[in-house]
């Protein structure tokens, strides 16, 4: 018995392994964001995708109509859903308009930093994770409504490398956007929660979650704190989708800084 169940235990993981190794995650992008697009009545005609080795910089989109995804996000997807996740949240960055608006306020103020040091770094890392988590929500909203498992958003997350600040308060990667995506699909998605994801990076995920969860149980007005902020990242973040379609592709900041522009 034991002889057999060793062998089906090999033989697993060598499919496994195997299926990792034939999955070709970037070959996959050029469909699936066309998908998530037209799901969500997107028109993807005039856009176009592309996988690139260099730090992914989507402010030119407006432009030429190109996403550029990045191709060492992509080595964290092993399937159609993980690749959706990576693609869903770039577009979140440029339908909340993240680049535009950078740019927009860079041609005002200039790109002297009136802060500098800790106190710089500090308002970067913030703003940093306030834009990642909006265009996260987005994605959620994109991937569920175009069919695929926005848990997996979570998942690529996740199986990126914990720092040893992760390590020291035992947290997976990434916790806390993986925290927020998890809250907002379990608010506006919640079937798909219930469902799941099968593999151990979701399941370990799900331990700590679980946890949070229990500690908020007794807090009230984390819980209403938090259930507010879940209704505000619904309300806008299916305004901004709709609001992106209805320009034809264009994002708030998009447009601002078309005016500023004189276009």
């Amino acid at each position: 018995m034991k002889k057999i169940f060793m062998s089906l235990f090999i033989m697993t993981a060598f499919l496994l392994t195997a299926h990792a190794a034939t999955y070709d995650a970037a070959s996959r992008v050029e469909t699936i964001g066309a998908n998530l697009l037209t799901k969500n009545s997107i028109p993807a005609s005039n856009i176009k995708f592309e996988v690139t080795d260099k730090t992914v910089d989507n402010s030119s989109f407006v432009d030429d109509r190109v996403v550029s995804i990045s191709k060492s996000d992509l080595a964290y997807a092993g399937n159609d859903n993980e690749v959706a996740a990576v693609v869903a949240n770039e577009l979140g960055h440029i339908i909340t308009g993240h680049a535009s608006k950078d740019r927009f306020v860079s041609s005002i103020t200039g790109d002297t930093a009136a802060v500098s040091g800790v106190a710089s770094e500090l308002i970067s890392n913030y703003k940093y994770t306030k834009e990642e988590k909006e265009a996260d929500v987005v994605a959620v909203n994109l991937m569920a409504n175009a069919g695929y498992n926005p848990l997996a958003a979570v998942v690529v997350l996740t199986k990126q490398t914990s720092t040893y600040w992760d390590a020291l308060k035992a947290q997976p990667a990434n916790a806390e956007r993986a925290m927020n995506i998890y809250d907002y699909a379990n608010y506006a998605y919640p079937n798909s929660v219930k469902s799941g994801y099968s593999c151990i990076e979701y399941k370990n995920f799900l331990a700590y979650a679980n946890d949070v969860v229990a500690k908020r149980k007794v807090d009230s007005a984390a819980q209403e704190k938090l259930n507010k902020e879940l209704q505000k990242y619904r309300k806008d973040s299916v305004s901004q989708i709709s609001k992106f379609r209805t320009r034809g592709g264009l994002s708030f900041w998009d447009i601002i800084l078309g005016i500023f522009r004189g276009e």
